[in-house]
């Protein structure tokens, strides 16, 4: 995983926490509500890997928003 990946993983999983804080729920009732395993969600959180469009799908069923909120915050491509 290259040094940019890393750092683009880590901003979407801190995105993804303050996702879960805006709508007032946690890892295990997303986990539940999206029927995917709760260590995965906390992969995804901890930057640990890019989320496939499988996951991307489950997590915004789990978090009741369309996918596209999930990609919408900032990341300079640019930045090294």
């Amino acid at each position: 995983m290259s040094k940019n990946e890393k750092k683009y993983y880590l901003a979407f999983g801190q995105h993804l926490q303050s996702l879960i804080e805006k709508y007032e729920t946690d890892v295990v009732n997303i986990a539940s509500i999206a029927n995917i395993e709760q260590k995965q969600v906390y992969r995804v959180l901890n930057g640990e890997h890019g989320a496939s469009m499988k996951t991307i799908i489950a997590l915004a069923k789990g978090l009741g928003i369309p996918p596209k909120e999930l990609f919408d915050f900032h990341y300079d491509l640019n930045e090294k």
